[in-house]
């Protein structure tokens, strides 16, 4: 045998015994297809609370072609899929169920083309959001959906998500950035979904895909709407000595037509925790504060500042500051970006709701929440987009102890079912995955739901996309092919 021969033998992997695993090492390489214990368990949870995630071969594409490989390949061996971006999702929308083929989007993380004279750049769903932002900086332009993941959360999970952040108040959330998607469909097929037109012909199937949750195939290039930083913006910080008033103030400043780029606020708990953190010079003392932001042109931005100050003034609050500097307002958003990171200090876990409820009733369901946690035992703290009522309640534990789980999981879902009971949704910008899955009949019909199925079906007739999320069982054909058997033997 010669040398040549005997290096590509031992370069050629073991056969797996899963003909799917080694069908796919052939087609796209060995270093792409792992199935290793780490790479599994790593992969098989995201961000979330939830447990029971068994992810089966994990493949890393690196193009389209890659991508529409796999998918044919689990096709020919009977096998779902699950894409996943950086996995940061509190929803369990991307934990594999049954032991899928998980679809790891992270080395696709091109910015392929900026086109600042039409408002327009095409990126690989892998792109960090932080980045792509950071990467228009100097062109003047930003991407406008910030989660507060932004640091690590990609424009494929904002696109399965249809994430918004605190400045969706203003701009909208992801459905309203993205232009057009190029995806991969569960048959394998590589299609376009909208387009650079002002107004594509057809469907509006690219709305449809954003917010799907990887149930209606891969996105593999998105072209997202680039937005050009506005010439002034002012943040004000107000402070309060209750909650409601700060609520009052968010639902007054709509009231009176105002529509800031965002309206943030956080209770005395999370404050507390984040200024210790990250020392801004935040009030420890105060019950509550409200964070907003006007920007636009210098003299509107001035008028709308001054107004939102005396209608929070209005609204008995006790401190108003306006950063006078833009470091002095890169940090007062710092301390809201790193909320949810301050909390390490207080328990090890966390659980973060996400519904949004209408304006006049924010306050009323606020106090709600603090009442259903403080009879479940858990600690709550409140850290939310409250200019379009997204609640975000924040409960901190220590997963260690015993029952407190439990009593975790007890508490969400009476939050939920307040919000759903005060006129609310499901949910403003985490998606359903299998957190909201059985509260989706309180908000549907069985009609609604039935046609929700027939829209993924039409996508994908044999339910192998992120199988047995968002749909319930009841109506999905989902559960039944989340587990369906891999190879017997082989995963264990």
């Amino acid at each position: 045998m010669s040398l040549r021969d005997r290096f590509r033998r031992q370069s050629q992997p073991e056969p797996s015994g899963d003909e799917f695993v080694d069908a796919a090492r052939a087609a796209l390489g060995a270093d792409k297809v792992r199935t290793d214990g780490a790479h599994r368990a790593l992969l098989s949870h995201d961000a979330s609370v939830f447990a029971g995630g068994s992810a089966g071969p994990v493949c890393y594409p690196e193009s389209t072609h890659d991508v529409e490989m796999l998918v044919r390949l689990a096709n020919e061996h009977g096998r779902s899929l699950v894409p996943r971006g950086a996995g940061t999702g509190l929803s369990g929308g991307a934990i594999p169920l049954g032991q899928p083929v998980v679809v790891a989007l992270n080395r696709m993380n091109q910015i392929l083309e900026v086109d600042a004279a039409n408002g327009v750049a095409w990126v690989e769903p892998g792109v960090i959001n932080l980045d792509l932002t950071n990467h228009l900086a100097p062109l003047g332009y930003h991407f406008a959906p910030d989660p507060s993941s932004q640091q690590v959360c990609t424009i494929g999970g904002n696109v399965a998500n249809n994430s918004g952040g605190p400045h969706c108040l203003a701009y909208g959330v992801t459905n309203a950035h993205v232009a057009a998607i190029e995806a991969v469909l569960p048959s394998g097929d590589v299609v376009t979904l909208g387009g650079l037109d002002g107004e594509p012909a057809g469907y509006d199937l690219r709305g449809v895909f954003v917010g799907s949750e990887g149930m209606l195939g891969i996105a593999t290039r998105i072209a997202v709407r680039i937005t050009r930083n506005r010439p002034a913006v002012k943040t004000l910080l107000l402070s309060y000595s209750s909650v409601r008033d700060a609520a009052h103030t968010v639902s007054d400043v709509i009231a009176a037509g105002i529509v800031p780029a965002a309206m943030e606020v956080m209770d005395q708990r999370i404050t507390v925790a984040v200024e210790n953190y990250v020392a801004a010079g935040y009030p420890t003392d105060a019950a509550a504060v409200l964070l907003a932001e006007v920007d636009g042109m210098d003299a509107g931005t001035e008028i709308d500042a001054r107004r939102i100050s005396e209608i929070g003034r209005a609204n008995t609050a006790t401190d108003i500051r306006i950063a006078a500097t833009e470091e002095e307002r890169a940090l007062l958003w710092k301390v809201r970006k790193t909320a949810i990171g301050s909390i390490a200090q207080l328990a090890p876990d966390y659980y973060l709701h996400d519904t949004v409820v209408p304006l006049a009733v924010l306050a009323d369901v606020l106090e709600q929440i603090y009442e259903i946690a403080d009879r479940h035992d858990v600690m709550v703290m409140n850290v939310f987009h409250a200019g379009d009522g997204n609640l975000h309640p924040l409960l901190v534990f220590d997963g260690r102890e015993p029952g407190v789980l439990d009593r975790v999981h007890e508490a969400g879902a009476e939050f939920i079912t307040a919000s759903l009971d005060a006129g609310g949704v499901l949910s403003g910008e985490h998606g359903i995955g299998v957190e909201k899955q059985k509260f989706m009949s309180r908000m549907f019909s069985d009609d609604d739901l039935d046609h929700q199925e027939r829209l993924r079906r039409a996508f994908d007739p044999l339910c192998r996309a992120n199988p047995g999320k968002v749909i319930p069982a009841s109506h999905s054909c989902a559960d039944i092919q989340a587990l369906r058997a891999v190879p017997t033997g082989v995963w264990g």
